[in-house]
């Protein structure tokens, strides 16, 4: 039997991913919008709220729920607004409205023109003056004299008064707050909380839905990738941290408010690659920086995951560099790359912490056909898998303590998914600023159960969709999935490990189209260095004319890539010292003016605003977005190789337009400004031109 009698039905609550064991994410500051289908035995009228606090808090904020469908009355909508970061929670209260029910019966009762209302009378008194108690208990003594004061005069009321009290707005306001909720419903949904992995006293268990809110960098950034042994651009020796001053403000004068670095730690040197991924490393040559650890170059934490490489410097000039790039307003992200070179400290201090081959060696790295000799990778299940967890969470900790927050993670989707939550969680819980960016190319399943186990932000196939068709379906999916509410895109351009076909092929425009493309679907977006230079010299090109058959060079980009190229750099810097003439022009100029844009069109600092229109030419991508009074519509040309034109179709309702009506746009990539009228205008688009237009409504002609 339950313990009081509920009556009132609250199901179907969302936002929740699944059930509410994970939370949902937004930006402090961000909208959340709470729905349910709430309704009760009999014809009582029904109040809800919609209560929020941040986690652990004893007081809630309220907001009241509104019935959203006229026919039914039972789905219902809240909002709430979360401005600090961190962990909150969630929940609605439902209760039968004495009062409202009471309201609703004398109304229909009076316009009847019932002749005794006597009774009804002195039962809407008695509910008032209910009320009033209630407001002399949570001390609210001047709304019980008002209250006890309302109630008298109810009682000796004519008819034609008592109905005039009934709907009056300072007493419904009164009876509002003052509402009998003794047989209300709260929604609940209780899970056991992530430290149910480690010790039985770490154990935490919530009741509510949860909200993690992160800080606006999260949601809303720039980022560029270099490294730092290459920032000078030499080829024939590498620089130091206190080199990277040049890069850095190089890449603020782009617009870029987050530089990330590949690991700094020290390299091992025990099978180190060479030039192009040799299995022999000449003199002189540095290695790979995912290859961490070498605990013989006397660094002061023994060469692993809390050192840098002495070759960039000491932890003091990584300090400094740091504070150099805050002072920028920027801002620094770190790669977590659980890699250990033989070398490493944790090689020979924990060697239960690695897989062992039968003959009792370590077994290194591999993804066949790959084979990463330099590499052996850990053993997250090991009997000891709890000092292990702790260790690599205790890592990270460490450099937030030197000043970083933000973390890409190296292929979290070859770790437990349950060690991130574990990580993520007991990380965010000392800095609750923590940004964690999942670079994981997996299956679409692992890629969300990622991004729910507490991952800020994720890499998406955006690479490898350069179809119309592609790129709609995936940013649908993503915008409007079940994902949506959890999973926080972030549209890397290209990688060190990954040169596209498209841009091996379609030079120089193709940089253009996709730069638009990162930039304006997602708030979030990244290129690594030599992309604003249209560097595209690939390990193997396979002959193919583009440009004589765009449809079928489009299609297998998005399929069979391979047919194309082996979208890997020729001279990866992966291995060697870059050298890069960094004067050079390429798109830097597009790259700059792109982030102006960026930061002053709010519109661009939302995902789930996208909204794709529909383009006579399929292969002019067209799409809109809009926050209040600003309104964008983005058109770009996906063929880099030929001039294309089409009739877009303009979301005039989106944009507060009428049929026939002429208005002005302007494209915010040029300044030039158009008169267009209804809903289809014509656009012309040639590479080496202009890769694409972002239109802004400036308002009606």
């Amino acid at each position: 039997m339950p313990l009081r009698p509920f009556s009132v039905v609250i199901e179907n609550v969302g936002p929740l991913v699944n059930g509410g064991r994970y939370p949902v994410k937004r930006i402090g500051g961000e909208r959340l919008t709470v729905w349910a289908d709430i309704f009760k035995d009999g014809h009582d009228e029904v109040s809800a709220v919609l209560k929020w606090r941040r986690a652990g808090a004893r007081k809630w904020n309220e907001a009241a729920m509104n019935c959203v469908d006229p026919w039914t009355k039972d789905h219902w909508r809240g909002e709430c607004v979360f401005e600090d970061i961190g962990m909150h929670e969630f929940t609605i209260e439902a209760w039968g409205d004495f009062w409202k029910s009471w309201q609703h019966e004398w109304h229909m009762k009076f316009e009847a023109r019932q002749p005794d209302l006597r009774s009804e009378t002195l039962e809407g008194a008695a509910f008032i003056e209910s009320a009033a108690k209630l407001a002399a208990a949570r001390k609210g003594a001047a709304d019980a004299g008002k209250l006890r004061a309302i109630a008298k005069e109810m009682k000796a009321a004519a008819p034609e008064r008592a109905n005039e009290i009934a709907h009056d707005a300072e007493i419904s306001r009164l009876m509002g707050l003052y509402a009998d909720r003794s047989l209300s419903t709260e929604f609940v949904c209780t899970f056991a909380g992530a430290g149910e992995l480690m010790a039985e006293k770490n154990k935490a268990a919530w009741r509510y839905p949860r909200v993690q809110v992160d800080r606006e960098r999260a949601g809303f950034a720039a980022w560029y990738e270099f490294f730092p042994r290459s920032a000078e651009g030499r080829g024939d020796r590498g620089s130091k941290f206190r080199d990277c001053l040049p890069r850095v403000d190089y890449a603020k004068a782009m617009g870029f408010d987050v530089i990330y670095f590949p690991p700094v730690h020290p390299i091992g040197v025990t099978a180190r690659k060479g030039r192009n991924n040799s299995l022999t490393c000449q003199a002189g040559e540095p290695g790979v920086p995912y290859a961490i650890g070498n605990r013989h170059q006397g660094c002061p934490n023994g060469g692993g995951h809390r050192d840098v490489a002495p070759e960039l410097g000491t932890l003091a000039d990584f300090d400094w560099l740091v504070g150099e790039i805050h002072a920028r307003g920027m801002e620094v992200a770190l790669d977590f790359a659980i890699n250990c070179s033989p070398d490493h400290p944790y090689v020979h201090e924990h060697p239960e912490w690695f897989h062992h081959r039968p003959d009792g060696t370590i077994k290194y790295a591999e993804n066949p056909p790959k084979k990463y000799e330099d590499v052996y990778p850990m053993n997250y299940h090991c009997e000891t898998w709890r000092e292990l967890w702790a260790e690599l969470a205790g890592v990270i900790e460490f450099w937030c303590e030197h000043g970083v927050r933000t973390f890409r993670v190296d292929n979290p989707h070859t770790k437990p998914v349950a060690m991130w939550e574990y990580i993520i969680a007991r990380v965010q819980a000392r800095f609750a600023d923590a940004v964690f960016l999942s670079e994981a190319f997996a299956r679409p399943k692992m890629m969300r159960a990622l991004a729910k186990a507490g991952f800020t932000q994720s890499y998406t196939y955006f690479t490898w969709r350069n179809t119309p068709r592609g790129l709609r379906e995936h940013l649908t999916e993503l915008t409007r999935g079940e994902s949506a509410d959890y999973m926080r895109p972030n549209l890397f351009a290209n990688t060190p490990d990954i040169l596209p076909s498209y841009l091996q092929f379609g030079g120089k425009p193709a940089f253009e189209v996709r730069a638009v493309l990162a930039a304006t679907l997602a708030p979030v977006f990244g290129i690594y260095s030599g992309f604003e230079l249209c560097e595209n010299a690939g390990l193997e090109r396979k002959p193919w004319d583009a440009a004589g058959n765009v449809r079928g060079f489009l299609d297998l980009c998005d399929g069979d890539y391979r047919q194309l190229a082996r979208e890997e750099y020729l001279d990866s810097e992966k291995y060697q010292f870059k050298p890069r003439d960094w004067s050079q022009p390429g798109i830097r100029a597009l790259i700059t003016k792109l982030n102006t844009i960026r930061r002053e069109n709010p519109a661009l600092r939302q995902f789930r605003n996208l909204n794709f229109q529909q383009s006579d030419n399929d292969l002019i991508l067209a799409y809109s977005k809009s926050d209040g009074a600003n309104h964008l519509l983005i058109t770009v040309n996906l063929d880099a190789w030929n001039a294309q034109a089409t009739m877009v179709h303009v979301p005039l309702e989106e944009f507060g337009l009428g049929d026939g009506q002429s208005y002005f746009v302007e494209d915010l990539l040029t300044g030039d400004r158009y008169r267009w009228t209804g809903r289809r205008n014509y656009v012309r688009l040639v590479p080496g031109e202009r890769a694409g237009h972002v239109f802004r409504l400036i308002g009606p002609a």
